[in-house]
């Protein structure tokens, strides 16, 4: 072990003083940009640091100045690519202003985020981006508030959590499209979420996750408002791998009264529910119309391509980021936080129901 790039591993505070004929203190004081040190003295650490390759020891550099420059994201599930997209904001803007990132899955599991926390803190990241499993039980998050840690929440919102978040508002766009579903002449409308619950979902169910809550919220209002009942028999939670959505899917309209539009309530299960009707021989939408929550490039490659509800995710990634690092830095909030809205961006997958449904609505 007597290579070149094993030597450069091992340049130590001591040899670039050595190196820059400074004390080791004035080298550690110019490297960590902490402490009174002269310009001189600066340029010449920093110009021996870069000849002899030198990488700091992050773990020392951060006891010794009570800043890792590291963020801690926590999200439920990276396969999702709503959460890589807006990680992608995260890590974009923290590069930008010097931070590294340190990215953990929770599989949308309680239990798993406040381990998930537990360990991030135990690494001594400067904040937290989370985008809690849970707006229920939030109370690991209340402590890290309470602590004076920097927290944001991402995508979800925790009630009572007096904390920044950057959240799409999912009422007002459920809502819409929902309106724009019951227009088109449906009557038997599905929603498929991935959101884990005990039991199947029933009439003024309490939901775990804002998010779902609101686009549940949004429909029914959309239903009172055309004087209909909300068809809780279409409502699916629990929607897990690819198979077990494409068992929901194909329960959906293949029932007596099947549903005539499937609402999904992410791309990942809209891929499976896209791919299940086409399994069974059915068109879109001329047998069931379908609709989806974010806009990914295959939405517009599908035959017909998809009607979508958008959202700014990288934008929503970036403002978060945006937000824990002032709160590190110790900046001020802005006057006015930024809002995110969505937006419904009707394609080809919506029609009138096939005309038996119609006659029959």
């Amino acid at each position: 072990m007597n290579s070149d790039a094993s030597r450069r591993r091992d340049v130590t505070v001591a040899d670039v003083a050595k190196a820059a004929q400074v004390s080791k203190a004035q080298a550690a004081r110019a490297l960590g940009n902490y402490g009174a040190v002269s310009d001189d003295v600066r340029e010449r650490v920093l110009a021996a640091a870069e000849e002899l390759e030198y990488r700091p020891n992050e773990l020392a550099r951060s006891m010794n100045t009570g800043k890792s420059h590291t963020i801690g994201v926590v999200v439920g599930d990276i396969e999702n690519p709503h959460f890589g997209l807006a990680t992608r904001g995260i890590t974009d803007t923290a590069k930008r202003s010097g931070f590294n990132v340190i990215l953990i899955n929770t599989d949308e599991d309680t239990e798993a985020e406040i381990d998930a926390v537990r360990v991030l803190l135990d690494k001594r990241v400067d904040g937290l981006i989370v985008a809690p499993a849970s707006s229920l039980e939030t109370q690991h998050l209340r402590r890290v508030h309470e602590s004076g840690r920097p927290l944001v929440l991402l995508d979800r919102k925790a009630p009572g959590l007096d904390v920044d978040t950057v959240a799409v508002d999912m009422e007002d766009i459920s809502h819409e499209s929902t309106s724009y579903l019951l227009k088109s002449g449906h009557r038997r409308i599905a929603f498929v979420s991935t959101l884990k619950t005990a039991g199947p979902y029933h009439d003024g169910m309490q939901l775990d996750s804002s998010q779902i809550s609101d686009r549940r919220d949004g429909m029914k209002r959309a239903f009172e408002e055309a004087g209909l009942d909300l068809p809780v028999d279409l409502i699916r939670l629990n929607a897990g791998d690819d198979e077990s959505i494409k068992k929901i899917a194909r329960e959906l309209v293949q029932r007596p009264d099947p549903a005539t539009a499937i609402i999904a309530s992410d791309g990942l299960i809209g891929l499976s529910v896209v791919e299940a009707i086409h399994e069974l021989g059915l068109s879109i939408p001329g047998d069931v119309s379908f609709l989806m929550y974010d806009d990914f490039a295959w939405t517009r490659l599908t035959t017909p391509p998809l009607t979508v509800i958008a959202q700014p995710v990288y934008d929503m990634g970036v403002a978060a980021a945006s937000a824990l690092i002032r709160q590190i830095e110790g900046r001020k909030a802005p006057a006015a936080a930024p809002t995110f809205t969505a937006a419904l961006i009707r394609r080809g997958s919506v029609a009138a129901p096939p005309a038996q449904e119609q006659d029959r609505a």
